[in-house]
């Protein structure tokens, strides 16, 4: 009749040494790399070395363990010895290979998503840095246009001069108090970009006016800031003023599904001739194709199309909401 109780004693002792042994041997694998040219040889020895003393203790416990239960072998404890450490040399030297790769698989694959994430990091703080620079070309891009157009007014109608410099006074300050995010509610960028049409109607009197169709559902989307701002002011520069009536910007937005939809319209003279005969040139739109890209990748449409004798500018970003100011939505007319 079989012994369980022995039986089982022994297969757990059989486990059980190699398992109380193997922090050893994790902290030798750490301390002689094998992948280290300049102590290989080294590692190797002391690795084989390990190895053999693996195969002596865990013998040496088997042994113990047996004349516990059931005292001195009949054949002699040297000749008991050798049959066991032979026995068992094979399945822990391949114990011991085991957990010599297992722990440099695990060691490289810590360090491959150590190194990812390094990776991303970095390519993080590079379209960061990017986007930065982009914001930042946008500002004096815009700031240059605006005052050129103040100063073409100090001679001819210093009133209006005087309310233009008093708007961009004001435009600015909400510029500063808002920098930083490089994303907005679209409430935000609406609001900055009524500032800055402010300037423009200043400037154009009666030939200049501005309709909204804004979603009330959109106002808390996530944009990018000052990303209309370029795009109405193509709209203005190259489209209404050259007309000699009155012109027209539309401004839209809506959700289809998964996304924003933002649409600029004039009705100015579509895309013939001059710059918008080359819709991507200009320091606005380049950016804005740039900023874009930068942060949603593919994930994003920027396209012009001749709409009602004028150019329509639209525009899909994914549909993400952002965190919205505790006042009310503010109403844009």
């Amino acid at each position: 009749m079989i012994e369980v109780g022995p039986l089982l004693v022994l297969n757990v002792a059989y486990w059980f040494i190699p398992a109380s042994i193997a922090p050893l041997m994790f902290r030798l694998v750490q301390r002689f790399r094998i992948d280290d040219q300049r102590m290989r040889l080294k590692a190797f020895a002391v690795h084989a070395c390990a190895a053999l003393v693996v195969t002596l203790v865990h013998a040496a416990g088997m042994m113990l363990v047996r004349a516990a239960m059931w005292g001195a072998p009949p054949a002699g404890w040297l000749t008991a010895f050798q049959r066991t450490h032979l026995t068992n040399l094979d399945w822990l030297l391949m114990t011991y290979t085991t957990v010599v790769g297992f722990t440099y698989a695990m060691g490289y694959y810590r360090e491959a998503q150590a190194r990812a994430v390094h990776e991303a990091q970095l390519q993080t703080s590079l379209v960061e840095a990017r986007l930065r620079t982009l914001q930042a070309e946008l500002h004096p891009h815009f700031l240059f246009n605006t005052l050129h157009a103040i100063s073409t007014l100090v001679h001819t109608n210093p009133d209006s001069a005087d309310r233009m410099i008093s708007r961009l006074s004001d435009l600015l300050r909400l510029t500063f108090d808002r920098s930083g995010a490089p994303r907005v509610p679209l409430q935000e960028e609406l609001e900055f970009l009524q500032k800055y049409l402010e300037i423009e109607q200043t400037r154009f009197q009666d030939r200049l006016s501005v309709h909204y169709e804004i979603d009330p559902a959109t106002l808390d989307a996530e944009v990018p800031r000052l990303i209309l701002q370029p795009i109405v002011e193509n709209a203005i520069k190259h489209g209404v003023s050259k007309r000699s009536g009155p012109g027209v910007v539309q401004i839209a937005s809506r959700v289809d599904g998964h996304r924003l939809w933002l649409e600029v319209h004039d009705n100015g003279v579509g895309l013939s001739g001059g710059v918008r005969s080359q819709p991507r040139g200009g320091v606005g739109l380049a950016n804005t194709r740039d900023r874009l890209e930068c942060l949603y990748g593919e994930d994003q449409v920027l396209e012009f199309a001749d709409v009602d004798g004028g150019l329509t500018v639209r525009m899909a970003l994914p549909l993400r909401r952002a965190a919205m100011p505790t006042e009310a939505a503010a109403r844009v007319a």
